[in-house]
């Protein structure tokens, strides 16, 4: 089973992170490269643009935004893949911006990689 969890990416980055992994497509504001202290950006995982400002983090709207995610998801397997693989071998923490902690999509992907 994949150890993987999610992290806003304001957070102060600890040992126990593992790989950090930021999922998001825009950079988030307010916060250097250096801060964020990432492994990599995965900005391809990330919502279609279309999407993420349709969904614009409403709690209303989660249902919806996870099976249009999803659907975005299908096509991105050798990425999948690789986060799956990486996540056997060490942590993986998905990095996000997004206040809302439970309604973003580092959680949606964690969800989805987790159901695969």
């Amino acid at each position: 089973m994949p150890m993987m969890r999610t992290k806003r990416v304001y957070a102060e980055p600890s040992e126990d992170d593992g790989a950090r992994v930021l999922v998001d497509r825009l950079w988030p504001g307010g916060i250097s490269k250096e801060e964020a202290r990432l492994d990599r950006w995965e900005k391809d995982l990330a919502p279609g643009d279309e999407l993420r400002r349709w969904f614009g983090h409403d709690p209303a709207k989660w249902e919806e935004f996870l099976r249009r995610y999803r659907a975005e998801l299908e096509g991105k397997e050798e990425e999948l893949s690789r986060l799956r693989q990486e996540a056997i071998d060490t942590t993986v923490t998905l990095l996000y911006a997004a206040r809302d902690e439970e309604h973003n999509n580092a959680v949606a992907l964690k969800r989805y990689i987790d159901e695969e």
